[in-house]
Parts: structure tokens; C-alpha cells; sequence
């Protein structure tokens, strides 16, 4: 009796989820570290495009996140080196958190959970109340961020920028999505299910 391949897409574990969407910027970070702004861009649009080509070999599926994040990365690191503007890169993430926090809010305007639909695997038995509150939450925090993307980049130095990406930035998505924990208790999410899946992927 023969059997059919699985050909059901492979759910990455948490490492692998943090290797594909923190690696690229951990890259940017150690390249702009070694050589400066404009050759850790171009490592960190390789190092996307390998994100995604590990993602899609490995696990037969990339998200949408990660596609949108690339899709920007390339179109504005390209124009960086380009042109050599540092400018373009430095407003990704500000373009980056306000979109994604344009698309949280309008989804819970017309009544459709955008974060749900991407992350709904994640947060096993949580509420529909649970799931509002948390993508209302991930919508204000990305509005707060992009603004104080564009505030940091105008008036600091680039390497001062680079820094509160990696020391300001990330670590706040990372407490910002632990700080949701309780909440999400209130609203039946299983803990220890859910113990193995990433908050939000903070790319950016």
C-alpha cells in the first residue's frame, strides 16, 4: 500500500523562528560594527534573501512578515547603496512599524483581526476578546514606535541609531510582548502550549 509524501508545510520551532527573523538583523548589526552603515545594508539584503530561501527550503513556507520586511529591505537598501544615502534605510523601520500598526488598526476597524490570521497558531485558546486587545496593544506599540524611529534618526548620529535599534528597540519588543502575558492569561491562552512560540517578530 502506498503512501503519499506530507506535503504540509513544516511549523519551524522557536530557535528557528528567532535564527530566520532576528538573524539578518543580527548581521546588520556585527556588519555596521566591522565596516560601517552603507556594508552592512548590503549584508543585510543578502542575508534576508537567505532567510527566506532557508525558510522556504526548510519549511516549505515564509510568512507574510517576513516577505513584506524583505520586499523593503531590498527596495530601500538598494536605494541606499544606490544613491549612498544612509536616509532610506533609517526610515525602513519607521515605514515597517507604521504599516504593519496601519493594518492592526484597520483590521479592528472593519472587523477582521489581521494578527490573528498571522499568528493564530501561537496563542492557543485565547479569546476573541483576547485577540482584539492584543492586536490593539501591537497597533498602538508600532504607532509609538515609528515615531520614535523618526525622531531618533533625525536628530542622532548614525551610529547612535544603529545602537537603539539593537539596545532600545528590539529589547522593547521583547518586554513589550511579555508585558501582554498576563493579559493574555485573563483571556484563556494556554501557557505551556504556548511557551514555545516567539512574540511578534520584531523585523525590522
Amino acid at each position: 500500500m502506498s503512501t503519499k509524501p506530507d506535503t504540509k508545510p513544516k511549523e519551524p520551532g522557536a530557535g528557528a523562528r528567532l535564527l530566520i527573523d532576528l538573524g539578518p538583523l543580527v548581521i546588520f548589526f556585527a556588519a555596521n560594527a566591522w565596516r560601517g552603515i552603507f556594508t552592512a545594508t548590503a549584508a543585510f539584503m543578502v542575508a534576508i534573501v537567505v532567510a527566506i530561501g532557508f525558510s522556504a527550503f526548510r519549511y516549505r513556507r515564509v510568512s507574510p512578515i517576513l516577505w513584506f520586511s524583505a520586499v523593503m529591505v531590498l527596495a530601500l537598501g538598494g536605494l541606499t547603496i544606490w544613491l549612498h544615502n544612509e536616509t532610506f534605510i533609517k526610515v525602513k523601520p519607521t515605514i515597517y512599524y507604521a504599516t504593519v500598526s496601519g493594518i492592526l488598526g484597520f483590521g479592528l476597524l472593519t472587523g477582521r483581526n489581521y494578527l490573528k490570521v498571522l499568528l493564530g497558531g501561537a496563542y492557543p485558546g485565547l479569546s476573541e476578546r483576547g485577540w482584539q486587545l492584543l492586536a490593539r496593544n501591537w497597533a498602538v506599540f508600532f504607532a509609538v514606535m515609528a515615531v520614535l524611529n523618526e525622531v531618533v534618526w533625525r536628530s542622532t548620529t548614525t551610529s547612535f541609531w544603529v545602537g537603539s535599534k539593537l539596545w532600545g528597540f528590539l529589547p522593547a519588543t521583547f518586554f513589550f510582548a511579555l508585558a501582554n502575558v498576563p493579559m493574555l492569561m485573563r483571556h484563556g491562552l494556554e501557557l505551556e502550549q504556548a511557551a514555545a512560540e516567539p512574540p511578534v517578530p520584531p523585523s525590522q
